[in-house]
């Protein structure tokens, strides 16, 4: 089984420029900067069947202008135990819009719905115990100074990632144009 998710791909300038907050927190193990993503629907294992669908029902994306994606800070998923680290994204209309026809079209195609609110992120490390939330605090406060990165997006990547804990190698399995 697959285990799948869509999403759109970070390129590598946009990835080279992230390098500089990689380093100096206990506990993180990082993401590649080749696998930075912002995840639009995470599908899980699903069958192969179920996954020839969710590309079926994909190719009905209805055709959409390119979008900019803005990087504008540092945050972590976990609060008091702290399990992510990551560059949140601006959650312009048309990225909301992008993401809700995601759900709609996975659906479609038989897949459970997300139980999640929608939080556009690139998530840069995935943290162990090791990352308390002092430590976690500290590199917040004492690293670099986000400096906001902005890129175009033109497509939906559909990706398979290992069977893991996360956190790549992500391959390319689909690339879906937005026109």
């Amino acid at each position: 089984m697959p285990r799948l998710f869509t999403g759109l791909a970070v390129p590598a300038e946009v990835a080279d420029a992230l390098r500089i907050y990689r380093g100096g927190l206990p506990g993180a193990r990082w993401i590649e900067p080749g696998d930075y993503h912002v995840t639009l629907r995470f599908l899980g294992d699903v069958a192969v069947p179920v996954a020839e669908d969710v590309l079926e029902a994909m190719a009905e994306m209805r055709a959409r202008a390119a979008l900019t994606v803005t990087l504008d800070g540092l945050g972590i998923f976990g609060g008091d135990r702290p399990r992510a680290l990551y560059a949140s994204v601006v959650p312009s209309p048309e990225l909301i819009d992008l993401q809700a026809e995601q759900e709609r079209l996975v659906r479609r195609a038989g897949v459970e719905p997300e139980r999640r609110k929608f939080t556009p992120h690139v998530t840069l490390a995935r943290l162990k115990r090791e990352a308390s939330p002092e430590a976690v605090a500290m590199y917040l406060s004492q690293g670099p100074a986000f400096a906001p990165l902005s890129f175009v997006v033109d497509r939906v990547t559909m990706f398979s990632a290992k069977e893991s804990t996360g956190g790549g190698p992500y391959v390319a399995e689909a690339e879906l144009p937005f026109v």
